[in-house]
């Protein structure tokens, strides 16, 4: 069954309790004044409220009206904040570099504002050292402290041993901060900065200059090259008598 109200036409009842365009209340009228209302404003007559007896209808634009409730439910959906739990699995016996790397999503997913499941792997005669496991987990908990807490301390399961970081910033605010800082490297790329608009008219102006200077050049070189090509004209005449 469709969820859109019914418009104009489609409103099958004798009366409806009519609303004007500003939300005042025009009372109780026949649909077909309604309708005339509607054609007279130039609006849509939308039931508003089927279940009321009569139903109320109000004229407005439905066409604007759709398109203010799209961007409405689209905005609310872009600040809406959804609680992710991502997962990082490392060994007891993980290498420095490793670890740096590991480390560094941590830091990352914190700063998204998302939980972090981090899930120690013992493997053959690891299972008999969770000590091992258990100091890695505490050395990560300490290296990241500025930006996440232990939501849930080390514990052993089966050949695992989990423990859940949980982020200082909710994720609202890191989604507005993420936002905020694209939009400024945005800007930054399209040179939105103070006195960018000068520079391009300094280079303009001294662009104009050098081709001054050339038109200058050109014009002291042309006269210098035009009494040559005379001199020689006089030579090349008195040769073709002598040939004859």
């Amino acid at each position: 069954m469709s969820t859109e109200p019914r418009i104009n036409d489609r409103i099958r009842v004798p009366e409806v309790r009519l609303v004007g365009p500003s939300g005042e209340q025009v009372g109780i009228v026949p649909l077909a004044k309604a309708l005339e209302l509607a054609q007279e404003y130039d609006l849509d007559l939308v039931e508003v409220a089927a279940t009321a007896r009569p139903p109320v209808c109000k004229l407005m634009d439905y066409g604007k009206f759709k398109y203010e409730s799209a961007m409405k439910a689209r905005e609310a959906r872009k600040n809406q904040a959804h609680t992710v739990i991502k997962e990082m699995k490392l060994r007891p016996k993980i290498d420095p570099h490793d670890y740096d790397t590991k480390k560094g999503h941590v830091v990352r997913f914190l700063k998204q504002g998302d939980k972090v499941k981090i899930t120690i792997m013992f493997r053959g005669r690891e299972q008999s050292r969770p000590e091992l496991g258990f100091r890695l987990l505490q050395r990560l908990a300490d290296d990241v402290q500025e930006l996440g807490f232990v939501e849930s301390s080390p514990k052993q399961d089966g050949r695992n041993m989990i423990m859940v970081l949980g982020p200082h910033k909710k994720k609202t605010e890191a989604m507005a901060e993420a936002r905020a800082l694209a939009d400024a490297r945005k800007a930054e790329r399209l040179g939105r900065t103070p006195g960018s608009d000068a520079a391009p008219a300094d280079d303009d102006a001294v662009a104009e200059d050098l081709v001054d200077d050339d038109a200058v050049t050109e014009a002291q070189d042309a006269p210098v090259e035009a009494p040559a090509a005379e001199a020689e004209a006089p030579v090349e005449q008195p040769a073709a008598p002598q040939g004859a």
